[in-house]
């Protein structure tokens, strides 16, 4: 018998031992189980629970505050991995003011997302999910990470049979996005800190500041935000979708005007409000996780290749400085993925695209290049993948396509009027009167 202890690094595991040679062994450890209140269990103590309500305790200029918690948003379906989670949430004293919870576990080698919010909210940075509070959580009095509070500073390197764990991508897949392993299937770990399948995307070894060698870490973080919508693919008509799209451009350029390259555009980080109650922007900006702060009269940003893999710009796969124009382009393929994937927020089940989740770098980059390579083949692509409900939007989709891709293949230069080119082709779109016509 081993037992196995599994946390958001990864899973780490007990000297084996045979429960017929070792019986009280084995009492004590299902004894043990059994004993372990909540907090043990896993369960966050900082959320405690009152009168069937569920509370956050901040502190904020100064002030204790209380924050309870509703509906949930979303949730990632991961033990190891950040396991970002959601919820919709409102002050004590002020229920009709809705904030945003975010839960995350970061590696510790990143810009705190929190920071970022903040500065780009005192920039005035526009249609982006603007700040309201963010905090490491802490447990009783430490810091809550992985390696000191969750495993006790449990040191895995003295484990007889320890590796370093393989360096992973910070590419990853869609929340919606299906796996080609059965729903059923099982992976084995045998190794110590043998990490478990991705979730969303986990941060590679090249973001280390302390080295190839050190140890990997993630922290418990929370961010509290002011704006709160749904997807964009879940637009109720075209014409919704366009203008929600402009506007997330719009913050896109905004952010990149403060300082700052998101590196994460994709269907889930693009948000359209449509509910007139909700102060929210009318569409903005989320998760500024994989962000970096940028020179304003800099083109490039980081190394590293970074993303959501099916919207990753063709540039950023095969490794090139990711810029704000690759961004850009990744607003192109989330239009395109929605087209072909959903009719007002409904998923229409598997497509051949699905394997842009999975392909490897250079094979999704010929691919995407491929499909954008030449207009009568993107005309008939788009033709025979666009939903019906979609197929309108082919001939403005195809002029983004020229202007992200002019000549037919990658851009060569940086440029800035890119921005108000595509808000343009967005806009005048929404005058179309078979877009108009959504019945």
């Amino acid at each position: 018998m081993r037992i196995w202890e599994f946390d958001r690094l990864g899973g780490i595991a007990s000297e084996q031992f045979d429960i017929n040679k070792d019986g009280l062994q084995f009492v004590t450890t299902i004894l043990g189980s059994l004993w372990m209140n909540e907090e043990e269990l896993g369960f966050d103590p900082t959320i405690t629970t009152e009168g069937g309500q569920r509370f956050v305790t901040i502190k904020r200029k100064g002030q204790t505050e209380r924050l309870v918690i509703g509906k949930l948003m979303r949730r990632s379906p991961c033990i190891a991995g950040r396991a970002t989670t959601c919820w919709k949430a409102y002050r004590e004293e002020d229920p009709k003011t809705t904030f945003v919870i975010k839960d995350s576990w970061q590696h510790i080698e990143l810009d705190e997302e929190g920071d970022m919010l903040r500065e780009a909210t005192e920039k005035e940075v526009v249609k982006m999910a603007r700040h309201y509070h963010h905090e490491t959580v802490v447990v009783r009095g430490q810091i809550d990470d992985i390696r000191s509070n969750v495993r006790g500073g449990l040191n895995v390197v003295e484990a007889r049979n320890y590796r370093l764990p393989p360096s992973t991508s910070t590419v990853g897949t869609p929340r919606k996005g299906l796996s080609k392993r059965p729903a059923n299937a099982k992976r084995l770990y045998s190794q110590i800190g043998s990490p478990l399948p991705p979730s969303k995307r986990s941060c590679s070894a090249s973001l280390k500041k302390a080295g190839s060698d050190a140890l990997p870490n993630r922290v418990h973080r929370r961010v509290i935000l002011r704006d709160y919508g749904k997807p964009i693919y879940a637009a109720s008509s075209r014409s919704a979708l366009l203008a929600a799209l402009e506007g997330c451009i719009e913050g896109h350029e905004s952010l990149y005007k403060a300082g700052f390259l998101q590196r994460d555009i994709s269907v889930d980080n693009l948000m359209i409000n449509e509910d007139d109650e909700n102060p929210s922007w009318p569409s903005f900006l989320i998760d500024l996780d994989l962000a970096i702060k940028v020179q304003r009269d800099s083109a490039t940003g980081a190394k590293g290749k970074t993303g959501t893999r099916a919207f990753m710009a063709i540039g950023a796969l095969l490794g090139e400085q990711h810029s704000f124009m690759h961004d850009l382009e990744s607003f192109f393929w989330v239009l395109f993925w929605i087209c072909i994937h959903f009719v007002q927020g409904k998923g229409m089940g598997p497509t051949e695209f699905d394997s842009w989740n999975y392909l490897g770098d250079n094979e999704l980059a010929r691919s995407k290049l491929g499909t954008i390579g030449s207009e009568n083949i993107f005309l008939k692509t788009a033709g025979d993948n666009f939903t019906s409900y979609y197929q309108p939007l082919i001939s403005l989709v195809n002029r983004l396509r020229r202007k992200v891709f002019p000549k037919n293949e990658q851009w060569e230069k940086p440029n800035p009027e890119l921005y108000s080119s595509m808000r343009e082709i967005l806009r005048e779109g929404r005058k179309d009167p078979e877009v108009l016509a959504d019945g």
